[in-house]
């Protein structure tokens, strides 16, 4: 298993390693693990749907 952190590059769709990572702005992460990267956005939809039931209180 590699070490180091990973992210999702919203401008290629691709999960990357620290040292493939491009600008901050075009990522998601850093997540501890290959699989949580590639679950990116779905782990944001999820936060957004939690978000948004505490401006409907």
């Amino acid at each position: 298993m590699a070490d180091g952190d990973w992210w999702f590059d919203l401008s290629t769709k691709q999960v990357v390693q620290d040292d493939k990572a491009g600008k901050a702005a075009d990522r998601l992460g850093p997540y501890p693990s290959r699989e949580e990267a590639e679950h990116a956005l779905e782990t944001v939809q999820q936060r957004n749907e939690s978000a948004d039931k505490w401006d409907d209180d």
